[in-house]
């Protein structure tokens, strides 16, 4: 698996623990982001084996680190540091808020990942987040994110 630079170079995660294949669009206060979930996971394995689905806090770790990847990229903007190096301190997870889980995901599913930020105090970013495929909404969350050094 190659991983997308624009990734790579904004958040630490890396196989198997990345849940974003590509960032497709990112604005001022917005990002757009995909990843495809792989038929052959070792967790459909055990996790309904019969009728396997991804895990519903899979999907919003995909949704976190989507919006990490937007804090990070907001973080180089305003310190001029594009496209590298990194900026000091990684996003990282403070608060999960109003999780709704509407629609389960399968093997082979490309998940449409979208984050905004909703409002930013000082070091912590609060953030809205819907996973989507085929444009029909799985989960909706909100959450916080702080800088950790």
């Amino acid at each position: 698996m190659v991983i997308e630079d624009f990734i790579r170079e904004r958040i630490p995660h890396r196989p198997p623990f990345l849940w974003v294949d590509r960032v497709t669009e990112v604005d001022e206060d917005r990002i757009l982001a995909e990843k495809h979930v792989p038929d052959n996971l070792e967790l459909f394995q055990g996790h309904y084996p019969e009728q396997p689905i991804l895990p519903g806090v899979l999907v919003c770790e995909a949704l976190f680190q989507t919006g990490a990847l937007l804090i990070s990229e907001m973080l180089r903007k305003e310190n001029n540091t594009s496209p590298a190096p990194a900026v000091r301190g990684i996003p990282v997870l403070t608060r999960i808020q109003g999780a709704r889980f509407k629609r389960m995901v399968y093997p082979g599913d490309n998940l449409e990942l979208e984050a905004r930020v909703k409002e930013r105090v000082s070091t912590v970013w609060f953030m809205k987040a819907a996973a989507r495929v085929e444009g029909r909404t799985t989960v909706k969350v909100e959450f916080a994110c702080t800088l950790t050094t």
